[in-house]
């Protein structure tokens, strides 16, 4: 009978025990710990957060099947892309190009390797979808006004990689023309801002953005994102939880137009009404984005994003990420973006080019037509292993 009272004893104490631990540190259905709450009851997914690791955007075709490297590979690649100098390369010497290679070594850093082998997740190859024949035509099109405008250069008397497709010859009628799109990149004339890629004109941001940091601060019925993208650069998004309808068709914004809602613990944001100024991957005004953020724990926040364009790809593909909570003292952000304070290069970039086509009327110097300002600007040199198609 003693034996038996002990016996139901300690099974009570064990019941006990396990209800204990439940109420300390109970867990989701999926093993995490439960998300943490803002003083409103939403899920807390303030911080700063990025990615620590570099992972390609899409699978390279010699992994294909392969989802995650090895610990062994990624020493490897490691050690392979901390060779890679971005220093020693040099361009034409003595050309302007050459010393445009303003950005080596010195400005750069690397991160290490990441376990998985592509950001895409779906298709399961890992691959960004094929475009569909309304998007190869656009991009065509737009190669062709790039080329023509490049003609008259040594690039393409030289036959070099940047003129691939292109032909030598005298300066382009094209390069009076407004083209049939709103320019992101680098034309080869400085007729006006318009005419220099977004980064040179401090507005290289673009969503969705897979890098640089995010500054996530939550109120009632409002997610606020600060993108800081580098260099100064960066903007700031605002995410109602309202359940409001999206904007009129006919209002159009450059980032889209933000709705999100909770399901469960994680922050599911539908984006649409882009601009045709947009330009993610050659999808404008038609991309569509379901964006997932979750909290994984304290230290990690789980995102993923379904990139939708009926008009450029052949089928919606998603991308995954977990990002890392970073210190708040050591990684401070400056909330304005800063890049055009005290910045000359654009202003002086479009004066320079006015000079030169003055000289150039008066005899005194080369058509600015002949120039190369769009190709291989800045001989950065290499090509990071886990980059290439």
């Amino acid at each position: 009978m003693r034996r038996r009272l002990l016996e139901v004893l300690g099974v009570v104490a064990v019941i006990l025990a396990v209800i204990v631990l439940l109420k300390v540190a109970p867990v989701g259905v999926s093993g995490q710990a439960p998300a943490s709450k803002t003083a409103w009851g939403d899920p807390d997914l303030q911080g700063i957060w990025t990615d620590d690791f570099q992972t390609p955007l899409q699978r390279q075709a010699k992994y294909a099947g392969k989802e995650q490297f090895t610990d062994e590979e990624r020493a490897e690649l490691d050690k392979q892309r901390a060779a890679i100098l971005r220093r020693d390369q040099r361009v034409e010497i003595g050309s302007e190009r050459d010393v445009a290679g303003a950005y080596n070594a010195t400005f750069q850093s690397i991160k290490h390797t990441g376990k998985r082998t592509s950001l895409v997740v779906d298709p399961p190859d890992g691959r960004i979808p094929p475009v569909t024949p309304a998007a190869k035509q656009r991009s065509d099109a737009e190669r062709e006004f790039r080329l023509a405008l490049l003609q008259a250069t040594q690039t393409c008397k030289n036959h070099e990689a940047g003129c691939a497709g292109g032909k030598y010859g005298p300066p382009s009628p094209k390069r009076t023309e407004i083209p049939s799109f709103y320019n992101t990149g680098r034309f080869n004339r400085s007729d006006g801002p318009e005419d220099r890629s977004m980064m040179e004109r401090c507005m290289a941001a673009v969503l969705p953005d897979f890098g640089g940091y995010r500054r996530i601060v939550q109120s009632p019925g409002t997610v606020s994102i600060f993108y800081d993208v580098g260099q100064g650069q960066g903007w700031q998004r605002i995410i109602p939880l309202d359940g409001g309808p999206h904007l009129p068709q006919s209002i159009r914004q450059r980032f889209g137009d933000s709705r999100g809602h909770w399901e469960g613990n994680t922050l599911v944001v539908d984006v649409t009404n882009f601009s045709p100024k947009t330009d993610f991957m050659g999808s404008r005004e038609n991309l569509h984005l379901v964006e997932r953020w979750t909290r994984i724990d304290a230290k990690a926040l789980g995102y993923s994003v379904t990139i939708e364009d009926p008009t450029t790809w052949t089928r919606p593909w998603t991308v995954k990420q977990e990002m890392n909570r970073q210190d708040e003292q050591a990684n401070r952000i400056y909330y304005e973006p800063r890049c055009h304070e005290g910045n000359y290069g654009l202003p002086a970039l479009l004066a320079g080019t006015r000079a030169e086509e003055a000289a150039f009327a008066k005899g005194r110097g080369p058509n600015p037509a002949t120039k190369d300002s769009a190709t291989d600007f800045g001989a950065e040199g290499g090509v990071d292993a886990l980059l290439g198609n």
